[in-house]
């Protein structure tokens, strides 16, 4: 009687918690979205002063003292048991990090991004770099606190991807970069010519929004449970599961960079709409890591949205919305939308490169976090490093190293997530072909609910219960691996480059 009646405490406790990280959300996305410059100033300070109060509840002595009583307990449920761990991490996180601390680091990011959009705009590195470098220091200086083990990089792997660490990560990402480098000089060799201008064709904005929605909708994401809106820099919030938005970036010569953002978020979205009301009061009710939120969105951005059955479905639905596209043959599309070319900006990467991109970041914040470089040297380093290893080189900051939101809101350790979202999502995919044994011919029916059905009952509805290596062990079989991803790769692009 008296741990029913502790545990119903402790859930209210973690309701409160919820409460306020929802309502400091929504203070957030607004302040993308739509709040005007001269309000960013003071929407930083409340943001500020919420995550005071979020730290004061995450730390606080009651907490402890839920934490401390159910921890005695070997017994427990898998959510529970799930559920303590995870206050117990976020209480030790926090705790070591001085409140006041705490609330300036917050206050500093807020303006940061900001700064950062200024920076992009206006092309110009030194109106960003002072608050980088007050990033970055705070992040050393929490380190610190938080401490490390081998490598002060492993510190911040953790927050994205448990488990992970940088002599995992260099083993994996080297296997991943020699594949992607060997099949690349075979693509070079091909006498296959990709005409990238079909997708250059202008569509205007509200044509190619109404579209994107259209296939959202089709997707499964739930309109009623949330909204598309537009910004400079994509990405997906959510308000508890009821309420998840997405946020994208159209261009009016570029329709399937705006479509693709859409399908990508929506990935993200769907993942969040489908966790079940009984994780809210957890402090479970999100998705297990970085790595596995990004396999749901790059599996319906590339491994869907750039396949084959997917256009055979939506090609004859898109020469209907968009006239400009009715002499343009399937088969072109088709190679369009996977042509090889390696590019500046991470985003519009296509998906055999894209991963060398991760790589370069993840190899610069390795060198800065443990001290290797300065901040004011990362233009010449982002651009040495996309000569070394894409053949191409910025010829602005906007194009370089402003291209990305991340570091502005203090976020190292979360790109290599995009590239562990690849390794699992076609590890996924290769279990999924499993169980539904005609995926394809579902797919160019349009009958994309197997698919939403299918991840949902073995992946969403779990939230974070279970550690990223346990769930992808638990749904494949196997321990994560990078063969399904390369097999993925090699097998499309033989199609479309005839090697």
């Amino acid at each position: 009687m008296e741990f029913e009646k502790k545990l119903e405490e402790f859930k209210e406790y973690l309701r409160k918690i919820e409460y306020l990280g929802c309502a400091t959300s929504v203070l957030y996305w607004d302040l993308r979205v739509y709040a005007p410059k001269k309000g960013v100033p003071y929407r930083s300070d409340v943001l500020g002063y919420l995550s005071g109060e979020l730290y004061k509840l995450a730390t606080s002595n009651e907490m402890k003292g839920f934490i401390d009583y159910f921890s005695k307990f070997d017994d427990l449920d898998i959510v529970t048991k799930a559920m303590v761990e995870e206050a117990k991490k976020e209480y030790d996180q926090t705790k070591k990090i001085p409140e006041d601390k705490y609330r300036e680091f917050t206050v500093l990011a807020s303006n940061a991004e900001s700064a950062w959009q200024e920076a992009k705009e206006k092309n110009d590195f030194s109106i960003f770099q002072p608050y980088l470098e007050k990033i970055v220091e705070f992040k050393k200086e929490f380190i610190e606190y938080w401490g490390y083990k081998d490598n002060k990089y492993d510190t911040l792997l953790d927050f994205f991807e448990p488990g992970i660490t940088v002599e995992k990560l260099d083993q994996v990402f080297k296997e991943l970069r020699d594949a992607i480098i060997d099949l690349l000089n075979k693509i070079n060799k091909s006498s296959v010519k990709v005409d990238k201008s079909i997708l250059t064709k202008e569509i205007d904005i509200p044509r190619q929004d109404k579209f994107s929605k259209e296939v959202l909708e089709k997707l499964e994401y739930d309109f009623e449970a949330g909204r598309v809106d537009e910004t400079e820099h994509p990405f997906t919030i959510e308000f508890g599961n009821k309420d998840v938005r997405i946020t994208t970036h159209y261009f009016k010569d570029n329709f399937i960079s705006g479509l693709l953002s859409n399908i990508h978020e929506g990935g993200h979205a769907i993942y969040e709409q489908d966790i079940p009301d009984s994780l809210r009061a957890t402090g479970l009710a999100s998705g297990a890591s970085m790595g596995i939120h990004e396999s749901q969105s790059r599996f319906y951005e590339n491994i869907l949205a750039r396949g084959k059955e997917f256009w055979k479905y939506f090609y004859p639905i898109l020469q209907e919305r968009f006239p400009e596209y009715k002499e343009v043959p399937f088969a072109e599309f088709f190679k369009a939308i996977n042509l090889v070319e390696p590019s500046l900006i991470r985003t519009e990467a296509d998906e055999l490169t894209y991963s060398l991109h991760i790589i370069i970041r993840y190899e610069i914040e390795k060198m800065l976090i443990n001290g290797q470089i300065e901040v004011k040297d990362l233009p010449k380093i982002w651009n040495e490093k996309y000569k070394e290893y894409l053949g191409v080189e910025p010829s602005t900051d906007a194009e370089g190293v402003l291209q990305d939101v991340h570091w502005a809101g203090g976020d190292f350790g979360y790109f290599p997530s995009y590239a562990l979202g690849n390794l699992y999502g076609a590890q996924f995919l290769n279990k999924m072909r499993e169980d539904i044994k005609d995926l394809d011919e579902q797919i160019e029916k349009g009958n994309f609910g197997v698919i939403h059905n299918w991840l949902k009952e073995n992946i969403h509805k779990h939230g974070s219960v279970y550690k990223p290596s346990e769930l992808i062990k638990m749904v494949t079989g196997e321990e994560l691996t990078a063969k399904y991803f390369i097999d993925y790769l090699n097998k499309k692009y033989a199609e479309v480059y005839d090697i």
